[in-house]
């Protein structure tokens, strides 16, 4: 079998052949109790210590739906623009796992909840692309295992295993699209913009924090190749438990390079589950993957079928939130900023900040200028997320007061900022503390600009013969004389005005 170290160039790979894609994305709910019992869902619990008969699969034990997960399966699919089914039921999934104490998982199999739907997605240079989503699906998650030993951490090579059944039965929602076609090179960018705007629209409707580092989304990537003009689509390989939108960008980018290779050299792919390795952007091959008829779906015997009623699911869709494309194209005029400068500001995480900033009483202009300038700087030299900087919307609301009031520039608001950051205060403490206000005693500044006229007689000839740029070096100097902490607008004028020169 080819290694995954057999790869044809990217553009070589895209001049023989079209990429076709099926991206299955698993979100845990933020329910409190688990799917199918009353187990508690918190996080960080001692291990084994959130489990039930139900949940661990003894017999006599009988589920019970969990009502809030059906409601959050229904606003997803209707956030997805799916039709809601009016009957469905859940199906056992049989195989053996170790995670899996019942051997069997409880899912949704020929008759999901929701499905025909789609989502628009919005790529970098602000073009719109369309995914059709198959169905969007109940089930329940598996337990964990930690394998101890071996260099991977996974099971080969480990001297033992360890098992948590904390997560057996949290509620997730398997989100399933139509094969991706017609993304072309662009196919990995699109995988990471679908599962980008979903992650956004999940966070929206209030059911999950979706944080992937977590492991509250993860996204299973289906990648194969068919002949550049046909239309068959080609065998497939499934890249499991990617969990994180640039590993789902760099295993679709893998895969096709990977396929290509095989295909190129006359070999054949192979069906399988694939694990993607963070380190080195790569796959390997996990295990050769089952059909649906291995697993021997039926009907789940202990659990009534769920009929959402009608007036139900449109009272749902009347409360669904303002979606994420839709908040951002309304943003995006307001502010008037392009599709691309948009984009920048989601991918930033700075869009709810801003807003806060401008809720608080700040103008969009300067809102967008601080989170996107210092602050998102700051937070890039830190890896801490924007939101979680040790500042809040309120507080830069304040400091671009001080600024549109006249006391502070740019320079002193950055200090204020910093002070902010390093937790000397609010913006009005630190200001005080570190004596940032800007200079506006007529009196001390005019005598600034005598000393700095006085110091540059060259200059100031330069100035009276016309050349009015010139007069940027006598406001550097009075900046300096000031530590920065006058209005170098007014500065200006007071140079102009004593050489006799016209702005004009």
């Amino acid at each position: 079998m080819t290694t995954t170290t057999d790869l044809v160039s990217y553009e070589d790979a895209l001049a023989s052949y079209d990429p076709v894609m099926g991206l299955e994305v698993h979100v845990e709910l933020g329910t409190k109790t688990k799917m199918f019992c009353g187990c508690s869902t918190e996080l960080g619990a001692a291990p084994n210590s959130q489990s039930c008969p139900t949940c661990l699969g003894l017999p006599g034990a009988l589920p019970v739906v969990n009502a809030t997960g059906v409601e959050s399966a229904v606003k997803i699919g209707l956030a997805l623009n799916c039709e809601i089914a009016e009957w469905c039921r859940f199906a056992r999934k049989n195989y053996f796992y170790p995670d899996m104490p019942k051997n069997f998982q409880t899912s949704q199999y020929d008759e999901p909840i929701a499905f025909n739907g789609y989502l628009d997605v919005q790529l970098e240079d602000g073009t719109t692309f369309r995914v059709e989503i198959e169905r969007a699906h109940m089930e329940e998650d598996t337990g964990k295992s930690t394998h101890v030993g071996g260099a991977t951490g996974r099971i080969h090579g480990a001297q033992h295993s360890l098992l948590d059944y904390n997560r057996a039965g949290i509620p997730l929602i398997e989100i399933v699209t139509k094969p991706i076609v017609g993304a072309g090179e662009r196919a990995p960018e699109v995988a990471r913009a679908y599962v980008a705007e979903l992650r956004e629209l999940i966070k929206a409707l209030g059911v999950s924090e979706a944080r992937m580092e977590m492991g509250q989304m993860r996204c299973d990537v289906n990648l194969s190749l068919m002949p550049k003009g046909g239309d068959t689509f080609g065998t497939r390989s499934e890249t499991k438990n990617v969990n994180s939108l640039r590993s789902v960008e760099r295993a679709c980018r893998f895969e096709i390079q990977r396929h290509a290779a095989v295909l190129s050299g006359g070999g054949t792919i192979v069906q399988e589950t694939r694990h993607f390795h963070e380190d080195t952007g790569s796959t390997t091959s996990g295990r050769v993957k089952e059909e649906a008829e291995d697993y021997r779906y039926f009907p789940e015997p202990d659990l009534v079928p769920v009929a959402p009623s009608r007036e139900w699911v449109e009272k749902l869709r009347a409360g669904l939130p303002e979606l994420p494309l839709a908040r951002r194209n309304r943003l995006r005029e307001e502010w008037g900023v392009t599709a691309v400068d948009m984009q920048a500001i989601l991918n930033a995480g700075a869009i709810d900040p801003i807003v806060a900033t401008i809720e608080a009483g700040a103008d969009a202009a300067s809102a967008r200028k601080w989170w996107m300038g210092e602050l998102a700087r700051t937070a890039n030299e830190t890896g801490t997320h924007l939101e979680a900087l040790p500042i809040t919307p309120e507080q830069v609301a304040r400091v671009t007061a001080l600024v549109a009031e006249g006391s502070l520039n740019d320079k002193l608001a950055r200090q204020v900022i910093e002070g902010v950051l390093k937790g000397e205060g609010t913006p009005d403490e630190v200001v005080e503390k570190r004596g940032l206000k800007v200079v506006s005693d007529e009196g001390a500044l005019t005598a600034a600009v005598d000393e700095a006229i006085a110091g540059n007689p060259a200059i100031a000839d330069k100035i009276r013969g016309g050349k009015v740029a010139a007069a940027g070096a006598l406001v550097g100097a009075v900046m300096k004389a000031t530590r920065g902490q006058a209005d170098a607008a007014r500065v200006k004028e007071l140079i102009l005005e004593k050489l006799g020169v016209s702005e004009g």
